[in-house]
């Protein structure tokens, strides 16, 4: 992935509260971030999580969360925090997520969310307004199935 390939690049500090004894950032507080940032692309979506979703009787849910670590982050690091919809199936939703200090990408992820009723939790389609906002705000399109999305133009 590329870092254009994010329609959103959300800010976020390193605070001296995440990093660990040897100066770093500790391993798990980068599923903190992965969340901060998610939180922000609903809200850029103008869907603020989790309000919209629960409109429609729906929630997600995390069902697989990967962190793949290039380069540690450091405390006062001024870091860039990118999310994009990969993938959108039935009723799951296929994030991936990069982490940047500078031009310097250090992190990489995924997270897989499925789209269930808030009362019941039971696996539900996508509903068809967020599907369509999703791909209108994406720079890359979501696949539908398991390949890559394409870029849209413009």
């Amino acid at each position: 992935m590329a870092r254009e390939d994010f329609s959103q690049l959300h800010p976020l500090r390193v605070r001296w509260a995440e990093v660990d004894a040897q100066g770093i950032v500790f391993n798990g507080h980068y599923l903190t971030y992965f969340d901060v940032a998610i939180t922000e692309y609903w809200r850029a979506l103008g869907y603020p999580y989790p309000d919209a979703l629960l409109a429609a009787d729906c929630d997600t849910f995390v069902v697989k969360a990967t962190v793949e670590y290039h380069a540690p982050a450091r405390f006062d690091d001024s870091l860039h925090l990118g999310v994009r919809a990969a993938r959108l199936g039935r009723s799951s939703m296929q994030f991936l997520v990069e982490i940047y200090r500078n031009d310097q990408h250090l992190i990489s992820g995924e997270l897989i969310y499925v789209i269930a009723g808030a009362a019941d939790r039971r696996p539900k389609p996508i509903p068809d307004f967020v599907r369509q906002r999703i791909v209108a705000y994406e720079r890359v399109v979501p696949a539908t199935g398991g390949g890559d999305g394409q870029r849209q133009s413009g």
